[in-house]
C-alpha cells in the first residue's frame, strides 16, 4: 500500500452512468419479494432481477390500462384454457 493515494482527478457520484430513459431509485421492497425475484432469475439460468422486477411492473400497467371488458375475456380465457 501506498502512503498517500492522489485523488485529485476523483469524481464523486455513481461508478456506472445511468442509461438514457432510466432514472435511479430506491424503494424498499419485502425480503420474500425480493428473493422470489431473484429465485426466477437463477432458475432462468441468469439475468438480472432489476430488469425481472420492471417487466413484471410494465406489465401491471399495461394490465391496468385494459379495458373492464378486454380484462374479463382474458382471465375467463385463461381460466378456460386451465381447465380444458
Amino acid at each position: 500500500m501506498r502512503q498517500e493515494y492522489d485523488f485529485s482527478k476523483g469524481k464523486r457520484g455513481a461508478v456506472v452512468p445511468v442509461p438514457p430513459g432510466k432514472t435511479r431509485v430506491t424503494i424498499r421492497l419485502d425480503d420474500d419479494v425480493l428473493e422470489w425475484f431473484r429465485n426466477e432469475v437463477d432458475n432462468a439460468g441468469g439475468g438480472n432481477y432489476q430488469t425481472l422486477i420492471n417487466l413484471a411492473l410494465r406489465d401491471f400497467v399495461s394490465r391496468s390500462r385494459e379495458p373492464l371488458e378486454k380484462t374479463l375475456r382474458r382471465v375467463i380465457r385463461e381460466e378456460l384454457k386451465r381447465t380444458g
